[in-house]
């Protein structure tokens, strides 16, 4: 019943073009469409086998893209000088396809390689995607946009949008990434060791300031690119510097929706980590089954974040990437 209403919520943040909202709440901009959100939205669905949402959310990315193509082409016929503006932007008119176009974190490197990801791994999966010519020529472009700006030495504001570094989380996306789509374009070998090697020097820290970071299990799950190791101590770190009561601190100090008491706590880590032990620790599995239900809200919505040591939450509600990854966990 909890997946079913789950669902549902989902539904309701999806625009008419196919792009999700990530959530519902006006006043924050969250009715806006991320790439990555529209990513992580759509994996509740890809749990439930929901083809018809999952091909319309990718076609919707992909036209996203034709929208913008005039920038990565620009990009990739000239990669200097990086400045902010010329980058795939992050951010979306939901309806309009429109970028958002405040200055902020708007560098997001993940998002391509999370793009890239899905578009190769469903394609695998006989999920027909891919509609044209045009598509698949988009996705060589991505390709060799990822190349363009060296994304295994790019410093880009990473999942949280903040500041410039070197990040983990991005460059493991992008090997994902390059790595799916593989049997569909054109992938130089050399683009993807260029990442590993620079993945294995950073690892097990985010970036340089930032050692534990809820963003490092996306190289668990959904990305698989981190050894028994590696994933062993992210798992670790997170258990013991980040987990709270209430969810998940994204890292130490997090400044963002900060009470003054601690860090703001994260209902979609609990979630996430749920998903990880599902195949992994079946005592553990159902340990973090149980804390995401219980860190519903009455409506049965799992919230962005929760404050530190209180028991209310933020408006951001129901957040799409918890309420799907709680999906994945439990169906």
């Amino acid at each position: 019943m909890i997946v079913t209403n789950s669902i549902q919520m989902l539904k309701k943040l999806q625009y008419p073009t196919g792009l999700f909202a990530a959530a519902s709440a006006k006043k924050t901009g969250y009715d806006k469409a991320w790439i990555r959100d529209n990513i992580y939205a759509s994996l509740g669905f890809e749990a439930i086998n929901d083809i018809q949402t999952l091909t319309k959310t990718y076609r919707a990315l992909l036209d996203l893209m034709k929208q913008h193509e005039y920038k990565i082409d620009w990009m990739v016929k000239q990669p200097e000088p990086k400045e902010k503006h010329r980058y795939i932007h992050a951010r979306y008119n939901p309806l309009t396809g429109e970028e958002l176009k405040e200055e902020w974190g708007n560098k997001q490197n993940d998002a391509i390689g999370a793009l890239l990801f899905k578009i190769g791994e469903l394609t695998g999966k006989k999920i027909k995607i891919l509609r044209s010519e045009h598509d698949k020529i988009i996705v060589q472009k991505l390709v060799d946009y990822l190349e363009a700006i060296e994304y295994w030495n790019d410093k880009d504001n990473g999942m949280w949008e903040e500041q410039e570094e070197l990040h983990a989380s991005s460059i493991g996306a992008c090997i994902a990434g390059l790595k799916a789509v593989k049997n569909i374009v054109e992938v130089k070998d050399e683009l993807i060791k260029n990442g590993e090697r620079a993945l294995n020097k950073l690892l097990p820290r985010e970036s340089e300031t930032k050692e534990a970071d809820l963003a490092l299990l996306s190289l668990i799950y959904p990305y698989d690119v981190v050894t028994d190791s590696q994933r062993n101590k992210i798992l670790y770190n997170v258990h013991t510097k980040l987990e709270k009561n209430k969810g998940v601190i994204r890292y130490k100090d997090d400044k963002y929706y900060n009470n003054g008491r601690g860090e703001a706590e994260w209902t979609m880590g609990i979630a996430w980590l749920a998903v990880i032990y599902k195949n992994l620790n079946e005592k553990k599995y159902r340990e973090y089954i149980l804390k995401s239900k219980r860190l519903m809200n009455e409506k049965g919505e799992l919230p962005e974040l929760y404050f530190a040591h209180e028991g209310k939450h933020n408006e951001n509600s129901p957040l799409g990437w918890a309420q799907s990854l709680y999906v994945v966990a439990a169906a």
